[in-house]
């Protein structure tokens, strides 16, 4: 037997790079593609992502047939029958919506879509959400109530070559998405400049032209303190905002209270340097401003995110070439994953679960009655805060909440006290473990599907090997879950046949996909949403002429700078912030099974004055507590970090999981938690433990 090559891509981050997948007999290679996000380029986790393939994954079903009993082997059939013995037990006990669906962003867009209608048809319960409320929520409404639309990136990744100023806000590109770094590259080459605003002094910080380190959480004042100077010093657009937006006079008058000096007793960084970046935004041909989740991951991250919107309108940057505002989406399909009824509140292609036509539109598609969809339900964090009371039995596909929710330790307690947990996922994570019934299901390389990158590039993966015979597709285990609960029709688990159910379903939407087919994204590389006929060419660059809102105007949102829920006190003293490390991706679930991505053990990276204060030792254990809980890490000493804040990773459960201590207060539009900014102390432990290197 020769060699196979599949034209693929990644399965991690929203790049979704492209790469080739090298197989025979002796395994699966991975190899670069010319691709137009990467150029052939991959980060460390591209280049090892075929070690799982065959690696410390699940590879039959488990059912764990007495409460107290361990997980054990089981056929397919089987784990299917317990399931949906489950499934009904919960329902006929304590109604429909005593059975929730937790989703996630890594899901291709036929599984999203699948998932999204099997909570409402197969199940009928209104109790579905994902875990990329607690990644894109924010900048999505920010994006919706300013543009009418959200797609991470109105505008292909290489345009940000072309720009004469990028504004980062809350992104270590360097490290959490290095293949796109070779656009800033290309930036900086032909003469552009680079602004970055974080509190640490990342490797993508490093290389900026400009540098500001504001006090966690204080990233709206920032944005505010911008938009005064431009307003004082004649940078705003005047004829831009008069013909393309509305509402910026409110806007104008609440930014008058935000001189510099206001904003540098606020957020530390000094009055002078945010009139240098102000005078560098003002004088510059051409920019991007890009949040992440740094500035959106907060309680009041909606706002935060309208705030560098308004910025961008009164440039006016929005629908000028090679200029704009744009959100760098986390999750391999946190686009797509949001577009097509994984969120509580809404139905494919972006429409509303509360509007009448809207779900007149999907229930004909569905051949339902609108009466007979759910209402909205709860966002992710309030769903999960259910479990163990209103909801009694969860279905949890391409998540791992024991790691990645806020509140963890409260999280685990409610999946134990669920009367049934189903779990689907391709290895047994800290989720998986404690669950009923567990499905093991195909890795990106097993399976064809399509993804939604960040620039909203609607792209295929493909199948280049066969998964271990007692493995099936989450579309199977849905398809056949759904027969078993009694819905025989409308549930195929071909991944194209789904996928033209959905294009119908978007069709008209905010999000139209109906223009695009199989056929189209392979012989394109990849078609740009909306695409609402099938010779429409693709949307790679939005707002040049309106912006999809009743008016075409772009709307300006009187925002008011706002402060984490949580506070330092005499107890808690410290700002605690989080984030991502090179090597791992999200809960880490998969990358810390890959033994070339686990060099790294987790740690907390400490200013060298505090780490004097409390007499800690670089590699030392450290505890941080909050008011929820506590972690340990080893010591980082670091003068990259603000001398009043600590950073940790999020990739790690046990007793080095980070979401022990986040705050859990609630962003009031999106839902999002404050996961960047809380209130914590250090603590060093009477008998300190020294960590090595890949132990971790």
């Amino acid at each position: 037997m020769g060699k196979t090559v599949t034209a693929t891509h990644c399965p991690y981050c929203s790049l979704q790079c492209g790469m080739e997948l090298v197989a025979s007999p002796a395994g699966i290679q991975v190899r670069g593609r010319d691709f137009p996000v990467n150029n052939g380029g991959l980060c460390k986790k591209g280049w090892t992502a075929a070690d799982l393939l065959r690696g410390d994954r699940l590879t039959t079903p488990l059912v764990r047939w007495q409460r107290d009993g361990p997980l054990r082997p089981a056929s397919f059939p089987a784990a299917i029958d317990a399931a949906a013995t489950r499934i009904r037990a919960t329902q006929q006990k304590y109604g429909r919506n005593a059975v929730g669906v937790f989703g996630g962003g890594g899901l291709t867009n036929e599984k999203c879509y699948l998932l999204g209608k099997f909570a409402r048809v197969a199940l009928r319960t209104k109790n579905i959400d994902y875990n990329g409320r607690f990644c894109m929520s924010s900048a999505a409404a920010a994006a919706q109530r300013a543009f009418g639309v959200d797609r991470g990136l109105p505008f292909p990744l290489a345009d940000i070559a072309e720009t004469g100023l990028v504004v980062l806000v809350g992104s270590n590109v360097a490290e959490t998405m290095p293949p796109a770094m070779q656009w800033l590259a290309r930036q900086r080459a032909a003469g552009g400049e680079l602004i970055v605003i974080d509190p640490r002094r990342t490797a993508t910080a490093e290389g900026a032209d400009l540098h500001l380190q504001p006090v966690p959480g204080t990233d709206l004042a920032l944005a505010a303190g911008l938009l005064h100077l431009l307003v004082a010093d004649g940078g705003v657009d005047d004829d831009f905002v008069a013909a393309r937006t509305t509402g910026f006079g409110e806007v104008r008058r609440l930014a008058a209270a935000w001189w510099p000096e206001r904003v540098e007793r606020v957020s530390g960084v000094a009055a002078g340097r945010l009139r240098e970046a102000a005078r560098r935004l003002r004088e510059a041909p051409t920019a991007m401003i890009l949040t992440a989740r740094g500035a959106e991951q907060h309680s009041h991250g909606t706002d935060t995110a309208s705030g560098w919107i308004n910025l961008a309108l009164a440039r006016g940057l929005p629908g000028r070439a090679y200029s704009g505002y744009g959100t760098l989406t986390g999750q391999g399909n946190g686009q797509g994953g949001r577009e097509h009824g994984q969120k509580s509140d809404q139905l494919p292609g972006y429409r509303r679960l509360a509007d009448p036509a809207h779900r007149a539109h999907m229930a004909a598609v569905w051949g339902i009655e609108p009466g007979d969809l759910p209402e909205p339900g709860p966002s992710a964090y309030e769903l999960l805060g259910a479990l163990g009371s209103d909801v009694q039995t969860l279905l949890v596909a391409g998540s791992n909440p024991v790691v990645s929710a806020p509140r963890a330790a409260r999280v685990e307690a409610g999946l134990r006290a669920l009367n049934s947990l189903i779990v689907c996922d391709v290895v047994l994570s800290e989720t998986a473990a404690l669950a009923d019934v567990v499905f093991p299901v195909t890795q990106w390389a097993e399976e064809s599907g399509t993804m939604t990158n960040l620039e909203g590039r609607v792209l295929l993966r493909r199948r280049a090997t066969a998964p271990p015979p007692r493995v099936r597709t989450d579309l199977t285990v849905l398809s056949t879950l759904a027969g078993r609960l009694g819905v025989a029709r409308g549930f195929p688990d071909d991944p194209r046949e789904v996928f033209d159910e959905l294009r119908a379903a978007s069709a008209g939407g905010v999000a139209d996909y109906s223009g695009i087919t199989w056929e189209r994204i392979e012989a394109e590389d990849g078609v740009f949403w909306p695409c609402p006929a099938p010779d429409h060419p693709g949307t790679p660059r939005m707002f040049a002429d309106d912006f999809p809102t009743p008016d075409g105007r772009a709307r300006f949102q009187p925002v008011e700078p706002a402060f984490p829920a949580e506070q330092p006190d005499d107890a808690y003293p410290l700002w605690l912030t989080t984030g991502r490390l090179p090597g791992q991706y999200q809960s880490g679930a998969q990358t810390r099974r890959i033994s070339r991505l686990c060099g790294r053990v987790p740690r907390v990276e400490v200013h060298p004055s505090l780490a004097a204060a409390l007499a800690l030792a670089h590699g030392e254990t450290a505890r941080i507590v909050s008011r929820r809980g506590s972690a340990e890490f080893a010591v980082s000493v670091s003068d990259a970090i603000r001398a009043d804040t600590v950073f940790v990773p999020f990739h790690w459960g046990g007793t080095a999981r980070a979401n022990s201590l986040t705050d859990p207060a609630l962003d009031p539009t999106s839902g999002m938690p404050g996961f960047k900014a809380c209130a914590v102390r250090l603590e060093k432990p009477e008998k300190p433990e020294k960590y090595e290197e890949g132990t971790g």
